[in-house]
């Protein structure tokens, strides 16, 4: 029978495989994770918060038993304020995946940590999508994004990828029999076919350069006295740290 939607699928053999490696991958992804808010932006089936302990979860759905409505292509959430961003499976099924992308670079703080999860087109799973068709339902109808694609993407947003994982390297089965048959694959599979699981998780870091106020010559060396005096107030030595970046024989570079 062809899932009319992704959660229908969820609810097969397959379906049901899926999410829990993928839960595996998640809890371990988030749990060191720390901050103030953090949100799911897709899948509320999977429960990618699960295991971290940020006060202020959030889940994004525009249907369904969430926290949050609203769509990943245009997050009704705050610049700069989330700390930790979880996408399972958000970019398969956007008619405008890199919407979703530069929304969630608006909304997460700096350094703050995104996850993302999705169907591996280099592998089983890619394989039979290429003859299933679009027509053949879900997940098999969606446009499956590359590991080498996202990383660019991410990159030209100023992301910093940090790690990632594999899953799922079993056959796409339909028949849960034969999913438990070959399930010797999934241990093999991360000693033997790394690039091979049907399903990735990878994880990386918003950048944020920093900003140095350049100043003319002749104004150096009163920038240097208004930064030493504000440095020093806060240790108590401000007559003595004024007077010595003051002196004559003071220059950038030299070393007391």
């Amino acid at each position: 029978m062809t899932a009319t939607s992704l959660h229908d699928w969820l609810q097969t053999p397959l379906g049901r495989y899926v999410l829990e490696r993928e839960q595996i991958i998640l809890d371990e992804a988030v749990a060191d994770v720390f901050g103030f808010n953090a949100l799911q932006a897709s899948l509320i089936e999977i429960h990618a918060l699960r295991a971290n302990r940020i006060p202020n979860q959030i889940t994004l759905s525009p249907e369904g038993p969430c926290t949050l409505r609203g769509c990943p292509e245009a997050l009704p959430v705050a610049t700069a304020s989330i700390d930790l961003a979880v996408l399972p499976h958000g970019l398969e099924f956007s008619p405008d995946p890199y919407a979703i992308l530069r929304e969630l670079d608006r909304v997460m703080m700096p350094e703050g940590r995104l996850i993302i999860t999705g169907f591996n087109p280099h592998s089983l799973w890619g394989l039979r999508q290429s003859f299933s068709g679009r027509d053949a339902g879900y997940p098999w109808c969606g446009h499956f994004v590359s590991l080498t694609r996202l990383k660019d993407w991410l990159g030209l947003l100023g992301f910093e990828v940090s790690g990632g994982r594999l899953c799922a390297y079993v056959p796409p089965f339909t028949s849960e029999r034969w999913l438990r048959r070959f399930g010797f694959m999934e241990k093999a599979g991360d000693r033997w076919w790394g690039v091979g699981g049907g399903v990735y998780m990878l994880e990386a870091i918003k950048r944020v350069q920093g900003v140095r106020m350049i100043t003319p010559r002749w104004q150096r060396g009163r920038a240097e006295k208004v930064m030493a005096t504000v440095a020093a107030r806060r240790t108590g030595y401000t007559n003595n740290v004024v007077e010595l970046v003051a002196h004559p024989r003071f220059k950038e570079g030299t070393h007391l």
